[in-house]
C-alpha cells in the first residue's frame, strides 16, 4: 500500500480531531443527583403534610402484585425508543464482539466500548468475526476506491493500464486485505492465544487516548487477560506482506525492500485505524446527539 493511500484514513483522523476538540471543553455545571433538592426559603412555616391511608381496592377489583406492576414498568422501558437504540448499539457484545461500523459503513466488529471484563474469544469465534468483516459487502466499495487511486497513480507499473489492469489491482488489494485480516485477527491470535479485539479507553485527554491507541499496535491482551507483546499484529502483517509480494504481485516488485515497505504501510494503516476506533464512539454520539 502506497503512502498516498493513507489520505483516505488521514481524512478520518482529521475529522476525529475536530470532534474531540469539543470533548475537552468545560462542561456546564449540573445538579448532583445524589443530593436532595432544598425547599425554597419562606417567611412562614409550612404546615406538615397530611398523609391519607391508601385507598382500598373495590370488591370487583383485585389488588395487583407489586412485582407485576414493576415488570410492566420495565417492559415499557424496554419498548422505549432510547432503550431500543441502546440495545442496537450494544448488540453482539454479549458474544464478545460488536455490530458497530466505522462511520456507519466500515466493519468495526472487533472493537468493544466499555467492555470491562469481557470473556475471551474462542478460536472459532475469532475466525468467524474476521470472516464476517473481511467479506462484508462494503469491502467491495473500499477495495474499488483503493484500486482506482492506484490505477490513477500507475503504482506497480507491472500491472499496466486499462480495465484488465484495474481488475488485477482490485484482486490484489482484496487479497492483501483479506490475508492480513486473517493472519492478524484470527490465525496468529489463535496460535499465540492473544485477543484480537480493540478495547476502547474512553477516558482521559485527547493525547492520552491517542497514545493508548497507538500503543495497542505493540501491546495487546492475552486470552487470559494479561498484557503482552502484540506478535499477532507485527508478525501477522509481515507474513501477509511476504505472501502478497512474492505470489500475485508483479515480478518487478518481488524484492525484500518492497516487502518491508508493504509491511510498514500495513502496520501504519492499522495504527491510524486504531486511533479512529478510539474516538469513533464519541463522534457517533455527537452525530446522533446522544449523551455520553
Amino acid at each position: 500500500m502506497k503512502l498516498t493511500h493513507f489520505a483516505l484514513v488521514c481524512l478520518l483522523t482529521f475529522v476525529t480531531a475536530a470532534f474531540c476538540a469539543a470533548q475537552n471543553a468545560p462542561q456546564p455545571a449540573t445538579v448532583d443527583p445524589n443530593q436532595s433538592a432544598q425547599p425554597p426559603a419562606t417567611g412562614a412555616s409550612q404546615a406538615p403534610e397530611q398523609t391519607l391511608p391508601p385507598a382500598k381496592p373495590s370488591a370487583g377489583q383485585a389488588a395487583q402484585p407489586a412485582d407485576q406492576t414493576q415488570g410492566q414498568g420495565q417492559d415499557k422501558d424496554k419498548d422505549s425508543p432510547g432503550a431500543k437504540g441502546a440495545a442496537n448499539e450494544q448488540a453482539g457484545t454479549s458474544s464478545g464482539t460488536s455490530k458497530d461500523r466505522l462511520f456507519f459503513a466500515l466493519p468495526n466488529f472487533l472493537t468493544l466500548e466499555n467492555a470491562g471484563q469481557a470473556p475471551p474469544l474462542t478460536a472459532g469465534q475469532k475466525f468467524k468475526v474476521v470472516a464476517r468483516g473481511s467479506f462484508d459487502p462494503i469491502q467491495i466499495v473500499w477495495y474499488a476506491a483503493l484500486s482506482g487511486i492506484c490505477q490513477a497513480e500507475n503504482c506497480e507499473p507491472g500491472y499496466g493500464q486499462g480495465w484488465a489492469a484495474y481488475g488485477k489491482r482490485y484482486g490484489a488489494y482484496a487479497a492483501d486485505g483479506t490475508i492480513e485480516n486473517f493472519f492478524v485477527g484470527a490465525i496468529l491470535p489463535s496460535v499465540f492465544r492473544q485477543d484480537p479485539r480493540y478495547f476502547q479507553s474512553g477516558h482521559g485527554s485527547f493525547f492520552n487516548r491517542t497514545e493508548y491507541a497507538v500503543s495497542r499496535i505493540f501491546v495487546t491482551r492475552s486470552d487470559s487477560g494479561h498484557s503482552q507483546f502484540n506478535a499477532s499484529e507485527i508478525l501477522g502483517a509481515a507474513i501477509a506482506s511476504g505472501i502478497s509480494t512474492y505470489s500475485y504481485h508483479p515480478r518487478g516488485d518481488r524484492t525484500v525492500g518492497n516487502t518491508a515497505s508493504v509491511w510498514g504501510s500495513q502496520v501504519g494503516y492499522d495504527t491510524i485505524t486504531l486511533v479512529v476506533k478510539e474516538f469513533w464512539p464519541d463522534i457517533r454520539r455527537k452525530l446522533k446527539k446522544q449523551p455520553h
